[in-house]
């Protein structure tokens, strides 16, 4: 990589951080300062750097242009494919991956169980939007006359005693995943299997896909699959990240 290059690319780094002039950009560059000077006026005619009112240097559109369509380019299952392999050999069980799709909940990714007993999913299937945790996850970030218009409009099949029957009952449910910033399905679709799923975020803030573990009751009681979700939450922030999100604790340094 060329010199040039790398200086041009230091200065924005150094801009990322905070707005600053060319003399206080010099003095923290290890050239001379008519070479901080051109590079900064080049990378201010193409638009990557832009001087505010006060004089001082800081990001441009370009930058953002580009970082936009990098991200608009970053397929989900694509990114979050190695830190699911990862979760899947942390914990031994079963790791889904599902996304929006209209107006349906579908399943785009999964990892197999280690263990010899196993529960029948596969890739393309859609999740039961009243007892799925991760369609809770996707449903509990929209907003709440969205949700009440999908309430309203599904078929509640009980599939097990435990399966939410009614609107009122998803809509209180959706308000606690949105609380507690995850799902629970405790056997509601099938009485064999629980769920914890976690929520994906891209660089906007919004929740474009969810990940979950979903474990048999006879390998896991509730209160151990609950001591998962550290794991699983380390998990989906980290291919939130991938995707452009900045964490609120981030925000607020």
């Amino acid at each position: 990589m060329s010199q040039s290059l790398v200086r041009a690319l230091d200065l924005m780094a150094q801009l990322a951080k905070q707005p600053a002039t060319l003399d206080e950009l010099a003095s923290t560059s290890n050239v001379h300062k008519t070479t901080v000077m051109r590079l900064l006026h080049s990378l201010e005619a193409e638009h990557f750097l832009v001087r505010n009112n006060a004089g001082q240097f800081q990001l441009g559109r370009k930058l953002f242009e580009l970082s936009s369509l990098a991200l608009e380019q970053r397929d989900l299952r694509q990114v979050a494919r190695p830190h699911l392999a990862r979760l899947n050999d942390q914990t031994g069980h079963t790791v889904h991956l599902a996304e929006l799709e209209g107006a349906e909940v579908v399943y785009i990714d999964k990892f197999e169980s280690h263990h010899p007993v196993r529960m029948y999913s596969r890739i393309g299937l859609t999740a039961a939007l009243h007892s799925a945790a991760v369609a809770k996850v996707i449903l509990a970030d929209m907003p709440r006359s969205r949700q009440e218009q999908i309430a309203a409009g599904l078929d509640y099949v009980k599939m097990t005693e435990n399966t939410l029957t009614t609107p009122e009952a998803l809509l209180a449910e959706l308000a606690t995943v949105r609380d507690q910033g995850w799902a629970q399905d405790k056997s509601e679709h099938e009485a064999i299997v629980h769920c914890v799923a976690a929520p994906i975020r891209d660089a906007s803030g919004r929740v474009v896909g969810a990940a979950s573990f979903s474990v048999p009751v006879v390998l896991l009681n509730y209160e151990d699959l609950l001591k998962l979700l550290p794991i699983l939450i380390n998990g989906t922030e980290a291919i939130s990240k991938d995707l452009g999100w900045v964490s609120n604790e981030r925000n607020t340094r």
